[in-house]
């Protein structure tokens, strides 16, 4: 057998066959962001990855966002965009363009990606199955960023059950029909809660958490739910990072073991952070 799994860059550690057994049969969310995907070779690493934590054993549910798309489509057709406190703010004309660029394009992309891996994928948005049940986050109606009101799994247990790797875009419906953009890391810590998954990993273009944003080597390895309250208060947290963290707590605090968020630039970063003790993002913990 090689001392590798993919290459050179990644060897075996002496606890990785350990933890591979530990983790065959258990479920890990992954939401995948950022600008690790817009190239194309990161977003090949990256596929390659988690389509090896497949064939391992491991349950990948993969949700994504694809904000740098959906800015360029926006941009296109002279539309600004508009954020607040990390999240986008949606109106009528913009979520049409949304789900067109998530769940048509990147979605559509995504799948067919791993499916060239031979691992099969299905793509699915909020909407299939009634998976996600949203409403306006604002409360008023002609703002369509949503929120996550209820999950409904099956669709994604059912699809587990028989071997496939579900790709999950963040736009849903309410009861009504009427379409929501709902913040992507919000959708994957909902799903990885209904599930009561083992893992729900971030993969971004950011090292982890930082108490000093212009020094990587300040990276927070591992924080619990106090820290994260502690630095968001002191505003070592901020902007886009977040919704990121405030996903993560929701995880840890409803059913999830463990939340991680790893920068998906860094070759193997996902196999170093699951399959490895010294691990290169940050874990969040209670």
């Amino acid at each position: 057998m090689s001392n590798s799994i993919l290459d050179d860059r990644f060897y075996f550690f002496p606890e990785t066959i350990s933890l591979i057994k530990n983790y065959c049969g258990s479920t890990f969310v992954i939401k995948y962001g950022g600008s690790a995907m817009k190239d194309i070779s990161i977003q090949s690493n990256i596929i390659q990855d988690i389509s090896l934590l497949s064939s391992l054993g491991i349950n990948i549910i993969l949700v994504h966002g694809g904000g740098y798309a959906i800015d360029q489509w926006l941009e296109k057709l002279n539309i600004n965009p508009v954020f607040h406190n990390g999240i986008r703010i949606t109106d009528a004309v913009t979520v049409e363009v949304v789900e067109m660029v998530l769940s048509a394009k990147v979605n559509k992309k995504l799948v067919s990606e791993f499916n060239k891996s031979e691992v099969l994928a299905v793509g699915l948005s909020g909407k299939d199955a009634n998976l996600i049940t949203a409403s306006s986050i604002s409360g008023t109606p002609e703002n369509y960023t949503g929120q996550v009101d209820n999950v409904n799994p099956i669709i994604l247990s059912t699809l587990l059950s028989n071997g496939f790797l579900p790709v999950v875009s963040s736009v849903a419906s309410d009861i009504h029909g009427n379409t929501y953009n709902v913040n992507a890391d919000t959708v994957a810590s909902f799903i990885a809660s209904a599930l009561k998954v083992d893992k729900y990993i971030l993969i971004t273009d950011t090292p982890g958490v930082l108490k000093n944003i212009n020094d990587p080597n300040s990276l927070v390895k591992t924080l619990n739910i106090d820290q994260v309250n502690k630095f968001k208060s002191e505003g070592i947290i901020m902007g886009g990072m977040i919704p990121k963290l405030d996903s993560c707590v929701y995880a840890v605090l409803n059913n999830v073991k463990e939340a991680h968020i790893i920068d998906g630039r860094l070759r193997h970063s996902l196999l170093y952070e699951t399959l490895t003790f010294i691990r290169n993002g940050s874990r969040i913990v209670k």
